[in-house]
């Protein structure tokens, strides 16, 4: 671009925490304060923004939805616009939007389940986390009912997410009821039949990627007893090194060392954390579930575990894999199928030949792959962002940089978009749907109810 008499364009595909991220960055950036400014639209698939935080947080979570206040004071900005309810690569590509912008951000997130390669993993009553996520969560995507017959239950991985889905398991309907659930989501809890979750994690304790926090909250339910096998506590010299080098991993090998030695008590339904115990086969009947057969590991001196060849065959007729998430392909752009990312060099886009793609940009997990907490994408939107200004004296520049022109394009293509003052009156629909039951709110599920309820002009 030449000398820029104008604000600088940019279209921001991915309304989550990490796509929110990058618009503050820009807003804060030295070009929007005392240079030409900026103007962001931010591309969200959803009917509603904030991507992670309202499909991938467990409604148990309030404290972690509570950085939705931050990203609103974002959105409120003037500078910056929400065209929620588009789906990119069909109502919009890649092309189209270098007509509108000087240049693109994608920030996609990863909402599909890694892969694990281990035999019976296909059986029916086999399932991703993910989608268990997106269905408690409210996803209008993925199907309103879910399989709760297993009265004995195994999640795979030992991180957060393994977590979320071992405790909303655990619980019981009522005790999530206070929650922003939808009524779909109470009644098939109410009718979950499991009573033994068992998590199983490869290495020890001071491998888990549990947060200290989300590890305690486990034990904050009347209704779960959490169970820790004494002989499960063991550290190697690798292990003590990650203790000392990180209090997080203390804290929650602590944690799981008090557990280990106190009285199993009483409660109902019982969750056990198992460590040294590698999946090795899901085992089936008749194509469903009726058990998990695991390796017993131990560990070699650098916090690494070896199989020992010794296996034991675990009771339970459901799976769930929580062993991390992917980013899925993009249209128009590279994407390194093994990493699950899409090529970049400090968030600047490249082909899978290392060439540069112009003006186009990564941020969050769909740069750098689905690890580290909501907060960590700030670094990532920073880096990216900073980048993007580096490089704005060569951009081509868009060729149509009106704010009312995508517009323009949207609404002559009958897309039914919704807007940032439309999330104000879906937000304040879903807050009086539970305001007769004393809840915050109960999240609307249905993609045309969500629509009905904030851009009624457009249903």
């Amino acid at each position: 671009m030449t000398e820029q008499t104008r604000p600088l364009r940019v279209a921001i595909v991915g309304a989550g925490p990490a796509g929110i991220y990058a618009a503050d960055a820009l807003m804060k950036s030295d070009h929007n304060v005392s240079g030409p400014g900026v103007s962001i639209d931010l591309f969200e698939r959803m009917p509603a923004p904030f991507g992670l935080i309202r499909y991938g947080v467990a409604p148990d979570h309030p404290r972690i939805k509570g950085i939705i206040t931050a990203l609103h004071k974002v959105l409120d900005k003037p500078q910056v616009r929400l065209l929620g309810n588009i789906d990119y690569g069909t109502d919009i590509d890649l092309e189209t939007l270098r007509r509108f912008y000087d240049a693109v951000i994608f920030s996609t997130g990863a909402n599909a389940d890694r892969d694990l390669k281990i035999p019976g993993i296909e059986l029916d009553g086999s399932y991703g986390a993910a989608d268990f996520v997106s269905w408690y969560d409210g996803h209008p995507d993925v199907p309103r009912t879910w399989p709760l017959e297993a009265e004995k239950v195994a999640v795979l991985g030992v991180g957060n997410v393994a977590l979320d889905v071992a405790r909303v398991l655990a619980k019981t309907g009522d005790e999530l009821l206070p929650t922003e659930i939808p009524a779909n989501v109470y009644e098939g809890l109410k009718a979950n039949k499991a009573t033994e979750v068992h998590v199983f994690g490869r290495r020890g304790p001071a491998q888990a990627k549990f947060t200290p926090l989300e590890l305690r909250e486990l034990d904050h339910s009347p209704t779960i007893e959490v169970i820790v096998a004494p002989e499960d506590i063991d550290y190697d010299e690798g292990s003590e090194k990650s203790r000392r080098e990180s209090k997080q991993v203390d804290m929650v090998a602590n944690t799981l060392q008090d557990w280990a030695i106190r009285d199993v008590g009483t409660r109902p339904h019982k969750l056990f954390l198992h460590f040294f115990e590698s999946p090795h086969e899901v085992i089936g009947e008749n194509g469903k579930v009726v058990g998990l057969r695991t390796e017993r590991t131990e560990l070699d001196g650098t916090g690494n575990v070896t199989g020992t060849g010794k296996y034991t065959d675990w009771d339970v007729q459901a799976v769930y894999r929580a062993v991390g998430y992917l980013s899925q392909n993009i249209a128009d752009l590279p994407f390194d199928e093994l990493a699950g990312t899409i090529p970049n060099e400090a968030g600047r886009v490249q082909t899978l030949d290392g060439e540069s793609v112009n003006a186009t940009y990564v941020t969050g997990w769909i740069k750098r792959g689905p690890v580290g907490l909501i907060g960590h994408t700030k670094g990532d939107a920073n880096e990216t962002v900073a980048n993007l200004l580096a490089d704005s004296t060569g951009f081509a520049g868009a060729t149509e940089p009106s704010e009312d022109a995508v517009v323009k394009f949207l609404e002559d293509k009958n897309v039914p978009y919704t807007t940032w003052q439309g999330w104000y009156r879906l937000d304040a629909h879903e807050r009086s749907l539970g305001e007769p039951e004393g809840r915050e709110r109960v999240k609307v599920v249905e993609r045309e109810d969500m629509l009905a309820a904030s851009e009624p002009d457009k249903v």
